[in-house]
């Protein structure tokens, strides 16, 4: 009887300790998504890439690709997203101290003004 009783309290226990749901992976859209949002939105990726000068009209497959901010800008304005949004893996935060903009030079190091 008193393993009966404490199996079940252990089973209840189990029970009501719940641990916070795990943040879900950031995904970046798959390239179809954006192709489709773009086409939704009136564009293709070669009528975009026309339509900012560029002579090769496949440069912003590039961004689909491999990190360009300037392509990722480019077609997340025409879907009217935020680029973080499509692309949150390349706009995610890593590590604080390797924020862009931040001086790389050596601290020990004087400038003197002639």
């Amino acid at each position: 009887m008193c393993l009966l009783v404490a199996l079940i309290s252990a089973s209840l226990s189990d029970m009501t300790d719940t641990k916070p749901p795990k943040k879900p992976a950031l995904q970046d859209w798959h390239v179809a998504d954006i192709k489709s949002a773009l086409e939704k939105a009136g564009w293709s990726l070669r009528s975009l890439a026309k339509h900012h000068g560029y002579k090769c009209t496949t440069v912003l497959s590039d961004a689909l690709r491999r990190p360009w901010p300037k392509g990722e800008r480019i077609i997340a304005n025409a879907i009217g997203v935020d680029p973080a949004t499509i692309w949150p893996k390349r706009y995610a935060v890593k590590d604080s101290s390797s924020h862009r903009g931040e001086s790389r030079g050596r601290s020990d190091v004087r400038v003197d003004a002639a």
